[in-house]
C-alpha cells in the first residue's frame, strides 16, 4: 500500500499546494488557504489514508485487459471475460497485475442491457439509408460492448458576478429622416449559483468527444460503487486527477454563470459582457463510472490496413441517448448521385426539346439537361456525406436542470443617450 498522503482542501476537496511566500497550504480551485496546524487538526490526512486502503482492496479484485493491437486498456471484475477489444475488435491480453487503479466513489449501473441497446441502435440506424449494409449486420452488432467510462463529477456552491454594457436601440422615421436612439447602461449582476453534476472526462483518450456526446446522466441514478456492477462489463481506468481538471471545471462554471446571469438582463437590445468572475465557496468532487454502449465499425482499406477507418458510435447506457459519426456507403451514394443526375438530366433535356420543337436545339438541350442533372445530383450527395461525417450534435449543458441561480444584486446605471438621423432617399416617391 502506498503510504503517501495527499492533503485536501477542507472546503472543496481539491489537492493543496504549499505556497512558500504565504507559508500556507493553498487551494488553486476555491482559493482557500490553511496553516499546517489547521491541516493537522482536520480529517484530511485520515481520509487520504482510508482512500489508499480502499484503493488497495479494489485493485486486488479487478483484472486488467490490454489490446495488443490498438493499446486500449480496460478493467473488469474478476469473473468478467473479454474476448475481443471493444474498439478495434482484435483479441485482448489478460494482465494479472493492475497498477494505478483507483476505486470509484459512485457509479450509474447500466439500465439498458445489450438487447435493448441493439434495438435502440437499429431503430436509429435503419433510418439512415446510406450506411453500409454490414453496419447493422449480426456479426457487427456482436461487437457492441458495454464500457464504464471514468468521470469526475463536481458539485459547487459559488458567488458569481457579471458586468457589461447594455444598449437599447429604437428607430423611427419622421419626414425625410430616419432617427436612431441609443440608450446605454452599465449593467451589473450578482448571484449565488449552485452547480450539480458538472461531469468531466477523466481519461486522456481520443474518445472524449464521443463519450461526452451522450451526456447528461440522470442525477437520481447515481449509486455507491460496488464491484458486482462491473460483472459482464469492462471499465476504463482514469489517468487524469481532479487537480489537472480544476481549470477546465472553473472555465465551464464561468461560462455557465455568464449564461445564467445574461438571462436576467434580457431587456436590452444588445448586451456586451466585459467581465465574469466566479468565487467558489465550496465544492465536492466524486470519481464516478458512467455506462456507455460502444459500437465501432472498421471500414477496411482494400490494400493497406494502415488506412483502415474506425467509426465510433456511443449510447448512454442509462437514457439511450446516441452520439457518433456514420460511415457512408460508396455504392449507395454513387447510386444516388447517378440516379438524380441522369434522371433530372433526361427530364430537362426532353422538356427543352418539347419547348423548342426543333431538332437543332438538341445540343443546347443536352447541355442544359446535363448541367441541371449534375447540380441536382451533386448537392444532396454533398449534404448527406457532410451530415454523416459531422455526426449528431453534441448536447448543451442543461443549465435549467443542473444549475440554480439566486440573484442577490442587480444594477442598471444610465450612462448616456444618443440620437442620430439619416436622410432617407425619397426619389422613388416623387415619380
Amino acid at each position: 500500500m502506498n503510504a503517501t498522503v495527499t492533503y485536501t482542501c477542507n472546503n472543496c476537496g481539491a489537492g493543496l499546494l504549499f505556497n512558500a511566500a504565504e507559508q500556507a497550504f493553498c487551494c488553486e480551485f476555491c482559493l482557500s488557504s490553511f496553516t499546517e496546524a489547521e491541516l493537522q487538526s482536520s480529517s484530511s490526512a485520515e481520509k487520504a489514508r482510508q482512500r489508499e486502503e480502499e484503493n488497495a482492496e479494489f485493485t486486488g479484485q479487478v483484472q486488467q485487459y490490454r489490446c495488443q493491437s490498438c493499446g486500449a486498456e480496460v478493467l473488469a471484475e474478476g469473473n468478467t471475460i473479454a474476448r475481443s477489444c471493444y474498439y478495434c475488435h482484435n483479441p485482448v491480453l489478460i494482465v494479472d497485475q493492475v497498477s494505478g487503479a483507483y476505486k470509484p466513489s459512485k457509479i450509474i449501473p447500466f439500465k439498458l442491457d445489450k438487447n435493448a441497446a441493439v434495438d435502440e441502435f437499429l431503430r436509429f440506424v435503419k433510418k439512415k439509408r446510406f450506411v453500409p449494409k454490414n453496419y447493422f449486420s449480426k456479426s457487427q452488432l456482436d461487437y457492441m460492448s458495454g464500457v464504464y467510462y471514468p468521470f469526475w463529477v463536481t458539485d459547487a456552491y459559488t458567488t458569481s458576478n457579471m458586468s457589461g454594457i447594455g444598449k437599447n436601440v429604437r428607430t423611427w422615421r419622421s419626414g425625410d429622416y430616419r432617427y436612431t436612439e441609443t440608450t446605454t447602461y452599465a449593467v451589473a449582476r450578482e448571484g449565488n449559483i449552485s452547480f450539480e453534476d458538472i461531469t468531466t472526462f477523466a481519461i486522456s483518450d481520443d474518445s472524449k468527444e464521443m463519450v461526452e456526446g451522450v451526456l447528461p446522466y440522470p442525477m437520481e441514478e447515481y449509486q455507491d460503487f460496488s464491484m458486482p456492477y462491473l460483472q459482464g462489463f469492462v471499465a476504463k481506468k482514469r489517468d487524469i486527477e481532479r487537480e489537472a481538471l480544476s481549470g477546465e471545471v472553473r472555465g465551464r462554471m464561468t461560462s455557465y454563470a455568464e449564461t445564467l446571469l445574461r438571462r436576467t438582463a434580457s431587456n436590452y437590445t444588445h448586451l456586451s459582457v466585459n467581465n465574469v468572475s466566479v468565487n467558489v465557496h465550496s465544492s465536492h468532487w466524486e470519481y464516478s463510472l458512467l455506462p456507455v454502449w460502444i459500437m465501432t465499425y472498421i471500414k477496411r482499406h482494400r490494400k493497406d490496413s494502415k488506412k483502415d477507418k474506425t467509426y465510433m458510435f456511443t449510447m448512454n447506457g442509462s437514457t439511450g441517448k446516441l452520439f457518433g459519426r456514420l460511415p457512408v456507403s460508396l455504392p449507395k451514394i454513387l447510386a444516388l448521385f447517378l440516379g438524380l443526375t441522369l434522371g433530372v438530366g433526361a427530364l430537362v433535356t426532353l422538356l427543352g426539346l418539347y419547348a423548342f420543337f426543333d431538332p437543332e436545339s438538341l445540343p443546347a438541350s443536352l447541355f442544359l439537361g446535363g448541367a441541371f442533372g449534375l447540380f441536382t445530383g451533386l448537392i444532396p450527395t454533398l449534404i448527406i456525406t457532410r451530415k454523416y461525417k459531422k455526426g449528431l450534435q453534441s448536447p448543451i449543458y442543461p443549465l435549467d436542470r443542473f444549475a440554480r441561480l439566486e440573484l442577490t444584486g442587480s444594477s442598471d446605471r444610465f450612462l448616456n443617450r444618443t440620437v442620430t438621423r439619416v436622410k432617407v432617399n425619397t426619389n422613388n416617391n416623387k415619380k
